[in-house]
Parts: C-alpha cells; structure tokens; sequence
C-alpha cells in the first residue's frame, strides 16, 4: 500500500550511474583486489553528466534516493561528494560493511521495503543484473548505460558482493 500524499521516490544508484569510477578500476584488476584504495579513491570520482541532469530533473516531481552497494563506511565521502557536485538531498542506502551479498540481492531487498509505503516511479542503475532483476520485480528501470563498462567492476559487483 502507498501514500498517495507522498512524493514518489527517484531511486539512483552511485558509481557509474552518478559517478565515474574509471580511474579507480584499476585496484580492482589484481588478485587480491584492493577494495580499501578503491574506495579511498571514491571521493575523486568526476560527475556523469548525464546521471546527475537525471537526478537533478527528477528531483521536481520525487523525492531522491540513493542506493548503492558501497559499504556504510564510506557514508560521508559519499554525502560530501554529492553535496559538492549539486545533487539532490535525499536519503543514502548503503551495504553494511560486512555485507558480501551480490548488489543485485541487496538492492532489490531495499527497493521492495521503499516500496512498501511509497511509490518507486524508477531505478536508475549501471548493473545489469540489478537491472534485470528489479524489472522481473515489477519496478520500473532507466539502464545507466552512458559510463563505459568495466569487466573487473562487473565481477566485484556480482561475485564480491562490494559494489
């Protein structure tokens, strides 16, 4: 059941949909991965230009959420990095730091909940397994296709359960 009194929810996911994580991949590339540099790195991330006109745009008619699968413990790079590139307040979803599940079990876990009590009009995502998955469930997907993929990001994504 939704409220109807309540702006329905833009939902966004984080790197490679607002962020370019490009020049951090490379931590990503080696065995072991180092997931400590690849998200010290995050606070550099340069904007998607595209991500955040749809980010901004869909701010006049819904309230803005951010889900990603970053750890709780890059919260405030995350916060501070949105506030400096113009995006909208709007609360943060993050993985708890220990959290090893594939983002396309976390995220749909959290979509389902927001879908509780609110309308979610759209997910914005760069995984395509996120993608598939959360359409098979009902919600509407905008496919963030406009950062260049990575195969290593791809992998950490569904095998690492870290991204």
């Amino acid at each position: 059941m939704t409220d109807s009194s309540r702006r329905p929810l833009a939902v966004f996911d984080l790197d490679n949909t607002l962020t370019d994580t490009a020049h951090r991949q490379h931590f990503l590339s080696g065995r072991p991965r180092d997931w400590d540099a690849f998200f010290d790195a995050a606070p550099q991330d340069p904007p998607l230009a595209e991500g955040v006109a749809l980010a901004v745009e869909s701010a006049r008619d819904c309230e803005v959420v951010y889900l990603t699968g970053r750890p709780e413990r890059c919260r405030r790079d995350t916060l501070e990095w949105l506030a400096a590139h113009g995006l909208p307040e709007g609360r943060v979803h993050m993985r708890s730091d220990a959290d090893r599940r594939p983002a396309r079990f976390t995220k749909l876990r959290v979509l389902r909940r927001l879908a509780r009590d609110r309308e979610v009009r759209f997910l914005v995502d760069d995984d395509e397994l996120v993608c598939d998955d959360a359409e098979r469930a009902g919600f509407t997907v905008v496919r963030a296709r406009w950062a260049a993929k990575s195969a290593a990001l791809e992998e950490a994504q569904e095998r690492d359960g870290r991204t």
